[in-house]
C-alpha cells in the first residue's frame, strides 16, 4: 500500500466503502462504471490511464471476507470481479504474469472450468487464463504425464472424473475440476460485494 494512502486513512479513518463502480472484467481490465452502467448491469469503461492503473494494482487488496477491493486513499473501492481476483497472461520472460504485470513464478494449484477454462493459483493471487492465451497452454496439459491432444481434452472434460495434468516449472499439477457453481463460491472469494445491512 502507498505511503499517501496510509497517510489518508489516518486522516480520514471513518469514509463510507464505495460499492459498484468499480469491475475487474475476464480479460483483466479495470472498467469504471457510473450510475448507468450499474443500472444496465453494463461493463463499463476500460481505464486506461497508465498512472491511475499503476496505482490501482499498487492498492489492490483483499478483506478477510475475501472481497477485493482498491484503497483510493481513505476509501475502499469495492471490486466487482467477472470472474476471478487475478487474471493471468502468458509471458515469453516469466511464463505467466497476472493482469497487474506480476510475474505468476510458482503455481501452487490449477482448476479447470466445466467450459475448459484454466485458473491458476499461487496462495491468495487466484487468476484465471486470459481466453486469447488458452491455445498457448494446451501443449502443457499432460494425462499420466503425457501430452494430450485435442480429442482427449475433450474426453476427459465430458468425463466426471477429470485426470489432467498442468505441466509448469518441470513439476506436474494435477487439475482439480470444478463444479458449474459460482466460482467465487468454490474458491473463496466474493465476485460481487455489498454493503453490510
Amino acid at each position: 500500500m502507498d505511503d499517501i494512502v496510509r497517510q489518508a486513512l489516518a486522516k480520514w479513518p471513518n469514509v463510507p466503502d464505495c460499492y459498484g463502480w468499480l469491475l475487474l472484467d475476464a480479460r483483466g481490465a479495470f472498467r469504471m462504471r457510473d450510475d448507468a452502467a450499474q443500472a444496465a448491469n453494463a461493463l463499463g469503461d476500460v481505464i486506461r490511464h497508465p498512472a491511475l492503473l499503476s496505482f490501482i494494482y499498487r492498492n489492490y487488496l483483499r478483506n478477510s471476507d475475501g472481497a477485493w477491493f482498491f484503497q483510493n486513499g481513505p476509501q475502499r473501492v469495492f471490486v466487482k470481479l467477472a470472474q476471478t481476483p487475478f487474471i493471468a497472461r502468458t509471458d515469453p520472460r516469466f511464463g505467466f504474469v497476472t493482469h497487474d504485470g506480476a510475474p505468476l513464478n510458482t503455481i501452487e494449484q490449477v482448476w479447470i472450468t466445466a467450459e475448459g477454462r484454466l485458473i491458476l493459483g499461487y496462495g491468495e493471487r487466484i487468476a484465471m487464463l486470459d481466453d486469447r492465451d488458452l491455445a498457448e497452454c494446451l501443449p502443457m496439459l499432460r494425462r499420466e504425464g503425457q501430452p494430450i491432444d485435442d480429442a482427449l481434452l475433450l474426453n476427459c472434460l465430458n468425463q466426471a472424473e477429470q485426470t489432467l495434468q498442468f505441466c509448469h516449472g518441470g513439476k506436474l499439477i494435477p487439475i482439480q475440476p470444478l463444479g458449474s457453481g459460482p466460482l467465487g463460491h468454490i474458491l473463496g472469494f466474493d465476485t460481487d460485494p455489498q454493503p453490510r445491512a
